[in-house]
């Protein structure tokens, strides 16, 4: 029942997951704002596919709604503070040091709040399911899972604008900025355990970069 919020998780869009440049045309400038935002961007991009991995644990088909419930509702807030975070490192950064630069990271920076408030309210809504009727959780999964495709598909045009050009020439090449593979099977942050930006560079684990 799990499957479809796995699939659209999965599918999401995050800074720089998407990022193939190549080429090196960007200058010491460029370089060096994009290690100083990929270096806190790391950690994050870690949860993020820490708490992708636990939910696609919890997808086969016998799994108990209410064990579905609370791994989704933890990975959802893991999510919305790592994006919380990622926007205090854009934010921190200063405007990269390109032409609009300020507007590009002040828009940048709105989106990735705007992501961390979608992804809580969207644990408040896992939170409220009933998990007594299987039926009624599993539809009131699939409209999560609606949600999630609607924040992943729209609202990300700044992200896309700070990815390009020199500026996403120069994080692409920063390990800090590409996929991480999920480490372990994280059972995912407990509900409001940390509280935001303090807490989400408490986990600087090295990640390897991989595909995509």
């Amino acid at each position: 029942m799990n499957k479809k919020l796995a699939a659209a998780l999965s599918g999401g869009a995050v800074l720089v997951l998407t990022l193939s440049g190549c080429g090196d045309d960007s200058d010491d400038k460029v370089n060096d704002w994009a290690k100083k935002v990929c270096d806190q961007v790391q950690p994050q991009l870690q949860k993020i596919a820490n708490a992708n991995a636990a939910i696609q644990e919890q997808t086969a088909d016998n799994s108990k709604p209410a064990d579905v419930q609370k791994t989704d509702s933890a990975a959802f807030q893991q999510i919305s503070q790592a994006y919380k975070a990622l926007g205090a490192a854009v934010d921190s950064a200063g405007p990269p040091p390109v032409d609009d630069g300020e507007t590009t990271q002040k828009e940048a920076v709105k989106e990735l709040n705007a992501s961390s408030t979608a992804y809580a309210n969207l644990r408040t809504k896992v939170d409220a399911l009933d998990t007594g009727d299987q039926a009624k959780f599993a539809d009131g999964l699939k409209g999560i899972a609606d949600e999630l495709n609607k924040i992943s598909t729209n609202g990300d045009q700044a992200l896309k604008k700070l990815q390009s050009g020199k500026v996403g020439t120069a994080m692409s090449k920063q390990k800090g900025c590409q996929k991480p593979t999920a480490s372990t099977s994280p059972a995912a942050a407990p509900p409001a355990a940390a509280s935001d930006e303090a807490s989400e560079s408490a986990s600087p684990t090295p990640s390897k970069a991989e595909k995509e």
